[in-house]
C-alpha cells in the first residue's frame, strides 16, 4: 500500500502565492479597465457629478485613449520574460505594480493639464510597466504549482481578471456619481494596487527555496513535484528559440490567445459605449450592468474549475480533451451570443443584458482551455513563451478599439455595432478551430534541458556517465572532465 504524500498544511504557501497572483491580477485589471466607464463619465457630465471637468473628445480620440494602453503593453512582454529569468517575479511584479499605481493617481491632474494626448501618454507608460507582469506570473505559477494542481491553482489566480473587470465596471459608475467624481475612479484603483504591493513585499517569494514562511513538508512536496522546473532554474538553460518559433502547437496557442483577446477586449472596452449609445443607459446603471457579464464570468470560472476536477479525477477526459472542450465552449457559444446581441435595441434591454451576461460568463472557460497551455508545452520556459504569446496576442486589444472607432461613426446606430460584434464572433470561431486542430498539451521535445547540446556530445556524455555510474564514482555536482579524471585515478 502506497503511503500518502505529505503536501504540507491545507493552506500552504503555494496557496498564498496563488492568492497574491489573484489579487495582483485583480488590481492591475481594475486600473487597466476602469477607463471604459471613466471615459463615458469624463465626456458626459449630465450622467455623473457635474462639479468636475467635462471633455469634448471625438469618438476617434476616445478610441485612441481606449487602445493606447496596449501600445505600450505589447512592447515589454518579451522583456518581461528576460527580466523574470534574471531577477525573479518578486522584484519585477512589485516595481511594475507600484509604478502603475503611481501613474493612476497622477492621471486626473495630468489630463486636466494636457488633455487627451497626455491621457494617451500616461496609458502608454502604464502599458509598458504592466507588460512585464504576466510573463512573471506564468513563471511564478510554474515554480509554485504541482502538475496535479496546476489547473486549479492557475485557474483560480486568473479569476482575478474577472474580479478586476467587475470592480472596474461596477464601482466606477458609482464613484463617478459620488463626491469624488470621475477622478475618484483613479484614486480607488491606485489604492487597491498599493494594498497589493504591501502584501507582496511581506509574503511574496520567488520560489519555495526562498520563502521564509513555508513548512518543510510543503517545501519537499514542491521540490519533488516541480523538480524539473527547479533544475532548469538552477542551470539557467537557454531558450531554444529556433525550435519554439517553428513549433505548430505554439502557433496554435498564439492564435487562440489572439482570438480571445480580440473578443474579450471588444466586450470589455465597448460594452459601456454600447449600453450608453444603443440601449440609452445612464452612467450608474451602465457601470452596474456592464459588470454583470463579468460577475457571471467569475461564477462560471469556479464552475469550470469544479467540472474540470471531476472530469480529470474520474478520467472522463484527458488534459488534452479538457483543454479542447472547454476552449470550444468558451469561444463558440459567445460568438453566437455576440451575433444575437447585435440585433437587439433599447426595446429589448433585459434580453440584451441577459445574452451579454451569458456570453461573457461562458467565455471564462478559456483560462483552462488555452491560457495555461504555455506551462503544458514547456514548463521550463513558461515565462519566456508567455512573453511571446502576450506580445503577439496583445496587438489585438489595441487594434480592436481603432477598428471600432472607424466602423462606429455614430454610437446610437445599431447596424454599426452589428458589424463590430460580427467581426469578433468570426475571430472567436476561426481562432478556436485552429487551436483544437493544431494545439496539444504534450510537453515539447525542445523543453528538455539538454535540447541545445549537440547530439554527438550528448551521446558521448551518456556513454561516459553510464561507465562512471557502473563504478559508483560519478559525482553529479562536478563536470564531465572532473569525473573522468577521478575515474582514471580510481582505475590506477
Amino acid at each position: 500500500m502506497e503511503s500518502k504524500i505529505n503536501k504540507g498544511p491545507i493552506l500552504g504557501m503555494r496557496h498564498v502565492q496563488t492568492f497574491l497572483i489573484f489579487f495582483n491580477v485583480t488590481a492591475i485589471y481594475c486600473s487597466r479597465l476602469n477607463i471604459g466607464v471613466a471615459v463615458v463619465a469624463m465626456t458626459n457630465a449630465d450622467t455623473t457629478n457635474p462639479d468636475f471637468p467635462e471633455y469634448d473628445w471625438t469618438e476617434k480620440e476616445i478610441s485612441y485613449i481606449l487602445s493606447s494602453f496596449f501600445w505600450g503593453y505589447v512592447c515589454t512582454q518579451f522583456l518581461g520574460g528576460i527580466l523574470c529569468k534574471k531577477f525573479g517575479a518578486k522584484i519585477n511584479m512589485g516595481v511594475s505594480t507600484f509604478v502603475s499605481a503611481l501613474l493612476t493617481v497622477l492621471t486626473p491632474w495630468c489630463v486636466g493639464w494636457g488633455g487627451w494626448q497626455v491621457f494617451c501618454a500616461i496609458r502608454v507608460i502604464q502599458g509598458l510597466v504592466q507588460g512585464v507582469i504576466f510573463p512573471c506570473i506564468y513563471e511564478h505559477l510554474a515554480l509554485w504549482s504541482p502538475a496535479e494542481e496546476r489547473n486549479r491553482l492557475g485557474g483560480f489566480s486568473m479569476t482575478g481578471v474577472d474580479c478586476g473587470t467587475i470592480l472596474a465596471m461596477a464601482i466606477s459608475g458609482i464613484i463617478a456619481k459620488g463626491s469624488m467624481g470621475w477622478p475618484g475612479i483613479s484614486y480607488v484603483s491606485a489604492g487597491i494596487c498599493f494594498a497589493w504591493c504591501l502584501l507582496w513585499l511581506i509574503l511574496g517569494s520567488n520560489s519555495p527555496n526562498e520563502s521564509k514562511f513555508i513548512t518543510e513538508s510543503e517545501k519537499q512536496y514542491l521540490e519533488l513535484s516541480v523538480a524539473h522546473k527547479n533544475d532548469s532554474q538552477d542551470q539557467k538553460i537557454p531558450v531554444p528559440w529556433k525550435a519554439v518559433l517553428t513549433s505548430l502547437p505554439f502557433y496554435a496557442l498564439i492564435v487562440a490567445r489572439s482570438a480571445q483577446n480580440w473578443g474579450l477586449s471588444t466586450m470589455q472596452s465597448q460594452i459601456p459605449s454600447y449600453l450608453n449609445g444603443v440601449l440609452d443607459m445612464e452612467i450608474q446603471a451602465n457601470g452596474l450592468f456592464s459588470s454583470l457579464p463579468f460577475m457571471g464570468m467569475l461564477v462560471m470560472s469556479f464552475v469550470y474549475l469544479m467540472l474540470e476536477d471531476v472530469l480529470r479525477r474520474k478520467k472522463i477526459l484527458t488534459l488534452k480533451g479538457v483543454r479542447r472542450v472547454f476552449n470550444t465552449v468558451s469561444f463558440w457559444i459567445p460568438a453566437c451570443g455576440l451575433i444575437g446581441i447585435g440585433f437587439l435595441d433599447g426595446d429589448n434591454k433585459p434580453l440584451a443584458i441577459s445574452l451579454m451576461t451569458l456570453s461573457v460568463a461562458i467565455n471564462s472557460g478559456n483560462i483552462i482551455g488555452s491560457a495555461l497551455n504555455t506551462i503544458d508545452l514547456a514548463p521550463n520556459h513558461a515565462g519566456s513563451l508567455m512573453s511571446v504569446v502576450n506580445t503577439v496576442s496583445n496587438f489585438t486589444p489595441f487594434i480592436s478599439p481603432l477598428v471600432v472607432g472607424v466602423i462606429v461613426t455614430d454610437v446610437h446606430e445599431r447596424s454599426l455595432w452589428q458589424i463590430v460584434f460580427a467581426i469578433a464572433a468570426a475571430i472567436f470561431f476561426f481562432g478556436n478551430l485552429f487551436y483544437i486542430t493544431c494545439g496539444t498539451t504534450d510537453t515539447q521535445p525542445w523543453d528538455a534541458e539538454d535540447f541545445l547540446i549537440p547530439k554527438v556530445s550528448q551521446s558521448a556524455e551518456r556513454g561516459y556517465n553510464k561507465s562512471i555510474d557502473d563504478l559508483g564514482v560519478y559525482n553529479k555536482g562536478m563536470d564531465l572532465e572532473t569525473n573522468i579524471s577521478d575515474l582514471n585515478k580510481t582505475e590506477k
